[in-house]
């Protein structure tokens, strides 16, 4: 009898132990499921850029363009997006004064997020949402920045925009824009860029945070105002 009882005692262990090991699988993906590795130094084909040049914000007719190249871990293009855009944006951009563009440079060493948060915004785009996510990437960069599940987070910040996550994760999974920001980084280095944040504006290549003011007395410099 001793031996009978002892068999279903060995049969509800084992359910509860494959139990375990199913809700630690279970966790492992929820945490690293959505944060694939985006290939660097890919061979770029003309598919990839044809027809891109950048993110554009503000009228193309607009007298004055403004590039700007990028990573989105770069605690300096963090502090370029919160604290002196917001006034190139209500003072240059929406008076259309300016067009801007921005342009992925991502630094893979030391920011091994940067590409997969470019990546990540890439896919916000073909849902007509890559500023909005752009913009959340750079508000919560401390948060993923040192995170094993950056690309939950990103695609935390997808869901609370509004995408549909379904369309988000298949584009993240195709690694579509893979070459894409490859291509960036590639025409960057050809101009010149080798730090971020990089501007380019009338030509000229300005290195590092741009205050505000100085970015508007380029642009007067370029398009007097009447």
């Amino acid at each position: 009898m001793a031996a009978t009882s002892s068999s279903p005692n060995r049969f509800y262990l084992l359910i509860g132990g494959l139990a375990v090991v199913g809700a630690l699988v279970l966790y492992f993906l929820s945490r690293q499921g959505h944060s694939p590795t985006i290939p660097v130094a890919v061979a770029v084909t003309a598919g990839d850029t044809a027809g891109f040049r950048g993110y554009l914000l503000g009228s193309a007719d607009a007298p004055v363009e403004i590039m700007e190249f990028a990573d989105y871990q770069c605690p300096a293009c963090e502090k370029f997006e919160m604290v002196e855009f917001p006034y190139v944006l209500e003072r240059l951009i929406n008076t259309g004064r300016v067009r801007y563009v921005y342009r992925d440079f991502p630094l893979d060493q030391p920011h091994k997020w940067a590409r997969l948060a470019a990546h990540a915004a890439a896919c916000a785009n073909d849902q007509g949402k890559f500023w909005e996510v752009h913009g959340g990437i750079y508000a919560t960069q401390t948060e993923w920045s040192f995170s094993s599940r950056a690309g939950n987070q990103f695609r935390e910040i997808a869901g609370k925009q509004g995408l549909d996550l379904d369309s988000y994760d298949e584009c993240m999974g195709s690694l579509r824009y893979a070459g894409r920001l490859q291509g960036s980084l590639d025409e960057g280095l050809r101009m010149g860029v080798n730090s971020t944040p990089t501007f380019v504006i009338g030509g000229g290549l300005y290195l590092g945070v741009l205050p505000y003011d100085r970015i508007k007395a380029l642009v007067d410099s370029l398009s007097p105002l009447p």
